[in-house]
């Protein structure tokens, strides 16, 4: 099954895309799209859903994730991610795809074994989950980091479904 990650923002929305089979995961492609900061705000989010569009129908995911936004302490740059954010949720919503939502805490949990782990050790185990990838950027591996954890709670949970409908 193929998942897309984001880890959204109004500069730079990550995105990365791997390929799900049981347990084996596997890289499809990575960047980030990047929006004009000397725009004003709506252009920038039209910036961003016209280059998360153009990403889904280039790579045809069936599912996407989104990291969930964390609170900054500049009210208007939380502001600001929040609307990045409701743009990055919208675009696979409206190509139809299931759309899941993810703490920081939690990927870096499913990814590193640590909800706390820094930035470079996500980046790190991103490699070594995702052998050769060349990731582009930061907000990349991140997203990278998005879909893997997808991945595994994705399959948890249908595992677990399968045990409820066998035992009832």
């Amino acid at each position: 099954m193929r998942l897309i990650g984001f880890d959204p923002g109004l500069r730079h929305t990550g995105w990365g895309v791997i390929e799900s089979d049981g347990n084996r995961l596997s890289h499809v492609a990575n960047g980030a799209v990047t929006t004009d900061p000397k725009g004003d705000l709506a252009s920038r989010l039209v910036e961003l859903y016209d280059g998360l569009v153009k990403i889904i129908g280039q790579f045809a995911p069936l599912e996407a994730a989104v990291e969930e936004t964390f609170v900054n302490k500049n009210p208007t740059s939380t502001l600001k991610l929040g609307q990045a954010r409701g743009v990055v949720l919208l675009v696979p919503a409206r190509a139809g795809l299931v759309v899941s939502e993810y703490t920081p805490n939690l990927i870096k949990k499913s990814v590193v074994g640590a909800g706390h782990a820094a930035k470079e050790q996500v980046q790190m185990m991103v490699g070594v989950l995702l052998p050769g990838t060349q990731i582009t950027s930061a907000d990349a591996a991140d997203a990278l980091a998005v879909a893997i954890c997808h991945a595994h709670h994705r399959a948890s949970a249908a595992a677990m479904a399968k045990v409820a409908g066998g035992i009832g």
